[in-house]
């Protein structure tokens, strides 16, 4: 059985799709389970193989809890900065919390991290074992969290990933494809480099540690058990915001997203000032993940097409 936290939110409900394709037994819970609060944690986890979250022939066998999978946290970099205490309960204590309930229960946790953990002034791809040194209170939470999963458990994955996008909610394609329709000429930073990644490729990563772990035979396939740890995951290649911009214009025309004619130019980050900086150079090394689960990455060009020709894409 699978807990998936956070199973209304982008990348939550992907993975939350991709598990019922597969028919994986799982449970989803969002805002109804506080995870800044223990007592709501345990309280769930001890109950649920008795709730109506799961079909009545069900085995019990199966209701039990094996695995977390964390997709909850503060996301909202510049508002971060004015809500630092409420940024570090969701993207500190919680995760923390969760790891306390995964060791308790017997549960393996997958947690999802972020590239600005990073402090972003590198020229080649950070390596899992990088030296961390975020740059505001988002990406210093974030740290936080990461370092007290690994204070609280041993039987983890936390997944640092960048530049998500996906089919439901708000995401940088589905701003720009709505900008691009409605103006004549457009701006994007031309000086932040880092990779796009497809929620839809990030959870069928995701799935596929789950199979291996568990050496599961059956809808991905089985092979060696991947280490507890660190991975990146982002789709491969790179690139900066301005080139990903005229990828999605590119794109939009040749689907039929974009039928408006936009001029999409280059300008740096101080034409566009933020309450905290963005990491220049963010780019995942993905050597890791690739070599423990033996899949091969999409280019972040070929994800990005396929998810503008999904039948799926719905600009929010």
């Amino acid at each position: 059985m699978i807990w998936l936290i956070g199973n209304k939110g982008m990348l939550g409900s992907e993975i939350q799709k991709q598990l019922s394709e597969n028919k994986l037994p799982f449970v989803g819970t969002d805002r109804e389970v506080d995870i800044t609060s223990m007592e709501a944690l345990e309280a769930f986890a001890t109950s649920v193989d008795t709730s109506s979250y799961f079909p009545s022939d069900l085995p019990r066998s199966e209701r039990k809890i094996k695995w977390i999978i964390n997709c909850s946290a503060y996301t909202n970099v510049d508002k971060a900065e004015d809500e630092p205490e409420f940024a570090a309960k969701l993207n500190k204590d919680g995760p923390c919390n969760i790891a306390r309930v995964a060791r308790k229960i017997g549960a393996k946790l997958i947690h999802i991290s972020t590239d600005y953990v990073f402090g972003g002034n590198g020229n080649s791809p950070y390596t899992e074992d990088g030296e961390k040194n975020p740059l505001g209170v988002y990406g210093l939470t974030k740290s936080e969290g990461e370092d007290l999963i690994r204070k609280e458990m041993t039987q983890y994955f936390i997944i640092r990933t960048a530049w998500l996008y996906g089919f439901d909610g708000k995401n940088f394609v589905y701003t720009m494809t709505k900008l691009m329709n409605e103006k004549p000429e457009i701006k994007v930073v031309n000086d932040q480099r880092g990779t796009p990644t497809c929620a839809v490729d990030l959870a069928s990563a995701i799935l596929r540690l789950i199979d291996k772990t568990d050496h599961a035979k059956g809808f991905i396939g089985s092979g060696s058990t991947p280490a507890f740890g660190i991975y990146h995951f982002t789709n491969a290649g790179e690139t900066t915001w301005y080139e990903f911009a005229k990828e999605i214009y590119r794109v939009g025309k040749k689907t039929g997203r974009i039928t408006n004619e936009c001029n999409v130019m280059p300008c740096t980050s101080e034409e566009f000032p933020s309450k905290v900086t963005r990491p220049s150079y963010s780019v995942l090394s993905k050597e890791k993940i690739i070599s423990a689960l033996k899949i091969r990455i999409p280019s972040w060009q070929s994800s990005l097409e396929q998810f503008m020709k999904s039948k799926r894409f719905e600009v929010k």
